[in-house]
């Protein structure tokens, strides 16, 4: 009897170690799961920096062609 209560006390104590390593395993997961989080938020903000670069020349472009279309305008007396 005392085999049998000896094996069953080891059972449990390998499976509560198995859980104890899991659960140990699963803040580094979350830690890499966050770290590429972040990394994909970093990409995000550069891809809407870089759109907002690309927004001002576009916007610097339009603006020069309507000055010249005004100066255009003013000299054939169109305006």
């Amino acid at each position: 009897m005392s085999d049998n209560t000896d094996s069953l006390i080891l059972e449990h104590l390998r499976h509560i170690r198995m859980r104890v390593e899991q659960i140990a395993d699963d803040p580094e997961e979350l830690k890499n799961r966050m770290s590429s989080l972040e990394g994909a938020f970093l990409n995000v903000k550069r891809e809407l920096v870089h759109c907002a670069e690309t927004d001002a020349r576009q916007q610097l472009a339009i603006d020069r062609i309507m000055q010249r279309l005004e100066r255009i305008e003013r000299r054939l007396e169109l305006s």
